[in-house]
């Protein structure tokens, strides 16, 4: 049902409308009437009957699309590509897969897409970052996301707080006419009750704002009295007449209603309402002097673009501004909401890159930072949209047909830590630039790996309450690990000041730290790879060195097993080595066994002594 509020306008009694052909002429009405259920079933028929053709497939596929029925729309945009070549239909069959979890297939239309429209930011952002799926993955959580009881068996969407008031746009009053769209009734606002346990209770519908046409969603002024929400042209008698499709189509208006007592009433249609283009999706800055609205008005970026308009002291609105592309894309960016700061604004967009269909995103208009992602599970492959959050409560809702069916859900926020890490010479207190910053859980899974900026920082979002290391290193540096403490936060500092690698060289050996193994096992450990960094350091500064590393084992296990386990060490040290960027003929290596231990201790050998002899030397070839 949210498509309403991005396809941005609406028909009524069509009676004819011109179509494809004689075959198509009935599926075509449904289509252009919006009543893709129906249009569906006849686009069917004639694939059944053996009368479709290219133009079927498209209709079909995008019937589906405006439905979100990806599944389907996946198996007809297979057959439409085969001989349309339209870049927006490629990128609406990668949309489509991706809404699959199908990744791979929808870069290979991304790409046919990027081929297609190469000036389009889309393309540019694809062809810039085609593996951005794994990093989106990887973002830290933000929110909890779990179903809320306020949602019904019809659509329910663009839910938000403010004090102990829910509003939000449903189609659940079954006594209503249906839409053909979705087959089911019209929009009407409704309000609830918030609990202070959480839950939401007494759902009504606005009588005094609802209409017989769509309505909804709607914001709120901070002192309650003022509403702006979104409903359609006819409310006003304003429509279009289509001659050609003998068909009068409304646009969606934003109205002003004033509170009176308990009563809305003094409804105005806004000034800069159009009877060509459509305005929805309102959020009122909680200072009450800009509103964020979707249009599809001239000077659009795309399809539906985030905009704002400032209201005066005197109540006359300014000049609609469009956010610009740091928000706005050649698709449709929609649902704005502006946060209790006045400045950080989530929205949701199907252009930039995320996880299929829409995903919510967030920016700060204060200080020309690009739009980031919110990751999952904020974001799925639906649909997901109509982000708000109450501050003061620490409460937010989320739209989404992740379960087939436009539900609201409620959004908890995980307590998080901005960790500040930054990297220092050791011995001069110089900042290291560039150097390679990684942040592991306490799990040692590496969750992000960054190179520092200009300042030698990089910073991290982790988890309130939860141990974590920080890995640095850098060319002619010790790499080193660091402990984030526990915290709650808000924010936390580590200074990770790297070592100057500094390793005695002799005629005969590069002497480094012992090179340890845990017992039985061959891997580089972490605390072995620091040590190895150092003579790759070495073998870079004087690159006519050849090295031969020489691996032992302590003496448990029989000799045989012992010079194997030696073996594979030492294989494993030269491709840690040669990783690093050595060439392979610089450096080789032999295994030991137990031959040459460093503590010659016998039968009685101390787990501190079996564990000096399980080693790593380094021997100068020339």
């Amino acid at each position: 049902m949210k498509n309403l509020y991005i396809a941005l306008s609406f028909v009524v009694i069509s009676l004819t409308v011109s179509a494809q052909n004689k075959n198509t002429k009935s599926a075509d009405k449904l289509f252009n009437r919006f009543e893709y259920v129906d249009a569906a079933k006849e686009y069917l028929k004639l694939v059944d009957n053996g009368k479709a053709d290219p133009y079927v497939y498209k209709q079909l596929a995008d019937t589906y699309y405006n439905m979100f029925n990806s599944t389907e729309a996946v198996k007809w945009y297979a057959k439409a590509t085969e001989t349309n070549q339209e870049a927006e239909t490629y990128y609406r069959y990668a949309q489509m897969l991706k809404a699959n979890g199908k990744y791979e297939d929808a870069n290979k239309q991304m790409q046919k897409f990027a081929a297609a429209a190469p000036s389009d930011s889309r393309a540019k952002a694809f062809k810039e970052n085609p593996n951005y799926v794994p990093r989106l993955l990887d973002k830290t959580k933000l929110y909890n996301v779990n179903p809320s009881d306020i949602s019904s068996d019809k659509s329910d969407f663009g839910a938000v707080l403010y004090d102990n008031s829910l509003y939000f746009a449903s189609a659940r009053n079954g006594a209503r006419k249906t839409y053909g769209w979705t087959d089911e009734p019209f929009l009407d606002i409704y309000k609830a009750d918030y609990n202070a346990d959480g839950t939401i209770t007494n759902a009504s519908p606005l009588t005094d704002l609802n209409s017989k046409w769509h309505d909804g969603p709607i914001t709120i002024s901070a002192d309650g009295n003022t509403a702006y929400f979104a409903s359609e042209s006819f409310k006003e008698k304003i429509s279009e007449k289509d001659k050609k499709a003998n068909a009068k189509f409304s646009q969606v208006y934003l109205f002003k209603a004033v509170k009176t007592g308990d009563k809305w009433g003094d409804i105005t249609a806004l000034p800069f309402n159009d009877k060509t283009f459509s305005n929805s999706n309102p959020s009122l800055s909680r200072d009450g002097k800009t509103l964020y609205f979707s249009s599809n008005r001239p000077s659009s970026v795309g399809g539906t673009d985030i905009w704002k308009v400032a209201i005066n002291a005197d109540g006359t609105y300014g000049e609609p501004q469009n956010l610009g592309v740091k928000v706005n894309t050649e698709g449709n960016e929609t649902f704005p909401f502006i946060a209790d700061d006045n400045k950080t604004l989530y929205f949701a967009s199907s252009g930039k890159q995320g996880f299929g269909g829409l995903d919510v995103y967030q920016i700060d208009l204060s200080n020309g930072s690009e739009a980031s992602n919110l990751g999952k599970p904020v974001n799925t492959e639906k649909d997901d949209f109509a982000f708000t959050f109450n501050e003061s409560k620490k409460a937010g809702f989320l739209s989404s047909n992740r379960n087939g069916n436009d539900d609201i859900f409620a959004v908890s926020p995980i307590c998080g830590v901005d960790v500040q890490i930054v990297v220092t010479d050791a011995k001069t207190g110089a900042i290291l630039a560039n150097a390679s910053v990684s942040i592991l859980d306490d799990k040692k899974n590496v969750i992000a790996t960054e190179m520092a900026n200009a300042k030698g920082e990089v910073k991290y979002r982790v988890e309130c309450d939860r141990a974590y290391v920080v890995q640095a290193s850098k060319d002619g540096y010790e790499g080193s690990t660091f402990a984030v403490t526990k915290s709650k936060g808000p924010s936390a500092t580590v200074a990770a000041a790297l070592q100057p690698i500094d390793v005695i060289v002799t005629e005969t050996e590069i002497i480094l730290k012992p090179i340890y193994f845990e017992f039985d096992k061959s891997n580089i450990t972490q605390e072995g790879a620091f040590e190895l960094d150092k003579l790759v350091q070495v073998m870079k500064n004087n690159d006519k060195m050849v090295i031969m590393a020489k691996s032992h084992t302590d003496n448990r296990g029989s000799d045989k097993y012992n010079l194997a386990l030696s073996d594979r060490r030492a294989k494993s040290t030269v491709q840690y080595i040669v990783s690093k960027g050595i060439a392979a003929d610089r450096i080789s290596g032999k295994g030991m066994g137990e031959l040459e231990p460093k503590v010659d201790c016998g039968k009685d050998c101390t787990e501190a002594q079996h564990a000096q002899n399980r080693r790593s030397e380094f021997l100068i070839v020339k």
